[in-house]
């Protein structure tokens, strides 16, 4: 596996606390657009039927890709530099995989502006927060992070470098916590349902959103 180990602490690890606090904020600001819209475009059933489909297999496959990324860094965060597996193609899979499932709710939400806005902003949210974990990251590994970061992207993947070794050992423990993470993810599924359904039944008033 490859990986280097980590010394001396010098910057402090991100706080992971105001991560998920920061990520509830933007959700929470897109609540209202959530509720409040309905898709603007004529489409035909068809194809609202096979963009709805397409973004409930996105959803899963977010959360299939972020226990397959858990698998490889286990309880390793912040003590190696993981090279293997999803971290091959980029140096943080993890937001890539919650990238991926919001844009999925996106898409069963029916609206591309609201995809976009969404997506969009979440991904720039993760994007943020990854270059304050960068820091604590390159203070602790030096030259190879630095070299890690000048091969691999920081979140869109480059599927070209994949590599991973034949044996992955995981950490049950971080595994089980993933879990409960998972279902927040999986929760977009139902919860884009019952928009829709909601919708459809006009429970209160929407505005069409292109």
């Amino acid at each position: 596996m490859t990986g280097q180990t980590m010394e001396t602490a010098t910057v402090a690890p991100a706080n992971q606390k105001r991560r998920i606090n920061t990520l509830r904020v933007v959700m929470a600001m897109m609540l209202p657009l959530i509720v409040l819209t309905r898709p603007g475009l004529p489409l035909p059933e068809i194809v609202i039927e096979l963009i709805e489909s397409t973004g409930i297999l996105l959803v899963i496959g977010g959360v299939l890709g972020r226990f397959w990324s858990i698998l490889y860094i286990g309880s390793r965060k912040n003590t190696m530099v993981m090279q293997d597996g999803p971290y091959s193609m980029c140096r943080h899979p993890l937001y890539l995989f919650s990238v991926l499932s919001v844009l999925g709710f996106g898409f069963m939400l029916g609206s591309v502006l609201l995809t976009f806005l969404m997506t969009g902003l979440i991904f720039y949210v993760l994007h943020d927060i990854a270059g304050k974990e960068e820091r604590f990251l390159r203070s602790e590994f030096g030259p190879a992070y630095e070299a890690y970061a000048a091969r691999v992207p920081r979140i869109l993947p480059r599927f070209g470098q994949f590599q991973t070794p034949q044996a992955v050992a995981f950490d049950v423990t971080t595994l089980r916590r993933n879990f409960f993470d998972a279902l927040v993810f999986l929760s977009l599924i139902p919860l884009g349902e019952l928009m829709e359904y909601f919708k459809d039944l006009q429970a209160w008033p929407t505005f069409p959103l292109y």
